[in-house]
C-alpha cells in the first residue's frame, strides 16, 4: 500500500495567533482542519496509508486522532455503565502513523527521520498547508512512465494583485489577478525509496538541498497542474479558503463524505 507522508511539524508563524494554540495543519477550513481536507483528497484516489511527520504542538494532532470517532460522529453515552455507543459512523478506513520528526528539523530532515519507514516502496509526500483538485492517480502514473527518482507537481497560482500597462499617468490597460507566467512549486510529491540516499541530516531542506540534487542528476520530473491550487499561508489564505468552502465553490473537494 502506498505511503502519503504529510509535513505536520513546522511552526506556521504567519497564521499569527491560530497557530499559537494549535500546529497549522490543524487549523480549520469550514470546521475541518485542513489536515483532513488534505487526507480526504488523497483517499479519494485510493490511498489511505498516512505518516504524519510531526514537531510542533505534535500533541494536538495526536489527540485528535485518538478522539477522531467520538469527534466526527454521533454518540450516546451510558453513564451508568461508562458505556459509549458511536450511533452514526462516519467510517474512513486510514492506517495513519503519526510519528515525531523533531522539533526543529526541516522537511529534508524529516524525510531522513522516516527513511525506514519509507524503504519498501514508491511514495507520496506533501505539505500539511496546501489544498488542490489535482489527479493524484494520474500524478502517481506520471510518475511510473518515466522511471527517475522523484517526481514534482507545478502549479501557476494566480496573481495575489492585479496589474496595470500604463503609458504615462493613464493606464491602457488593467489586468485582474491573471495566472502567472511563473510554474511553481505545487507540493505534491512522488518518490522512489532511491532518493532517500540524498538524505543526511536534520537540517536538509527538501527544496533547496534534496531536489536540487536530484535535478543535477537528472532525477526530477515534473508534473504539470493547470487546476485549482492554493496553500494557507497567511491569515488571508485562510479567509479566501472558508469563502470557497461556505459558498459550495471548493474545487479541492474531490470526495464524498
Amino acid at each position: 500500500m502506498t505511503k502519503v507522508v504529510l509535513f505536520a511539524g513546522g511552526f506556521g508563524t504567519r497564521l499569527g495567533e491560530e497557530t499559537i494554540v494549535k500546529p497549522k495543519p490543524m487549523v480549520e477550513i469550514g470546521g475541518m482542519p485542513i489536515l483532513c481536507h488534505i487526507m480526504n483528497g488523497y483517499h479519494a484516489y485510493g490511498f489511505k496509508q498516512f505518516i504524519i511527520a510531526l514537531g510542533y504542538k505534535s500533541e494536538v494532532i495526536k489527540q485528535f486522532f485518538l478522539n477522531y470517532n467520538s469527534l466526527q460522529n454521533d454518540f450516546s453515552i451510558d453513564m451508568s455503565r461508562s458505556a459509549v455507543e458511536i450511533t452514526e459512523h462516519r467510517k474512513r478506513d486510514w492506517l495513519v502513523h503519526l510519528i515525531d520528526t523533531g522539533l526543529h528539523s526541516m522537511t529534508g530532515g524529516r524525510l531522513y527521520r522516516l527513511r525506514d519507514h519509507l524503504r519498501s516502496d514508491t511514495f507520496m509526500v506533501t505539505y500539511g498547508d496546501g489544498v488542490s483538485d489535482i489527479d493524484l492517480a494520474k500524478l502517481m502514473a506520471f510518475h511510473k512512465s518515466h522511471g527517475k527518482l522523484a517526481t514534482v507537481s507545478i502549479v501557476r497560482p494566480k496573481a495575489r494583485f492585479g496589474t496595470v500597462d500604463l503609458d504615462g499617468e493613464q493606464v491602457v490597460k488593467f489586468k485582474e489577478k491573471l495566472d502567472t507566467d511563473s510554474w511553481i512549486n505545487g507540493g505534491f510529491f512522488v518518490f522512489e525509496p532511491g532518493m532517500l540516499d540524498y538524505l543526511s541530516r536534520d537540517e536538509e531542506v527538501l527544496e533547496n538541498d534534496v531536489l536540487t540534487r536530484l535535478a543535477e542528476n537528472g532525477e526530477l520530473m515534473a508534473y504539470r497542474h493547470d487546476g485549482f491550487w492554493a496553500c494557507m499561508d497567511t491569515v488571508r489564505d485562510k479567509k479566501y479558503l472558508d469563502e470557497l468552502w461556505s459558498t459550495g465553490h471548493s474545487p479541492w473537494r474531490v470526495w464524498k463524505d
